[in-house]
């Protein structure tokens, strides 16, 4: 998959896998990646944006089998902004859709 389709999409995915629940940062790469190819690392650049615009909080749970992990959770602002970026993919989606279609615009 073009590295560029995926460098725009993917703070999209990583809000919209959070709208389900909270999840922690392997949790969200694996998700993600189990519908494309992403390198182990390339999320936290994102959750840590997401974090310094208060999109989403975060917070430790101990784990029984490791060390704690952080989980991350969508603040109210994080929803709207997600619910904002998801109607722009859509009609950016759509306009691409019609231009590539096989019939005239």
């Amino acid at each position: 998959m073009n590295t560029q389709f995926k460098k725009g999409a993917l703070e999209l995915c990583v809000l919209s896998q959070l709208v389900w629940g909270d999840k922690y940062g392997y949790e969200l790469t694996d998700r993600i990646s189990g519908k494309m190819s992403i390198a182990s690392g390339t999320l936290y650049p994102i959750l840590r944006k997401l974090k310094e615009d208060d999109y989403v909080t975060t917070y430790l749970v101990e784990s029984e089998s490791g060390p704690a992990r952080k989980y991350y959770r969508l603040t109210e602002k994080g929803r709207e902004y997600q619910t904002a970026v998801c109607r722009e993919w859509e009609a950016f989606t759509s306009a691409v859709n019609q231009l590539i279609s096989r019939q005239p615009v």
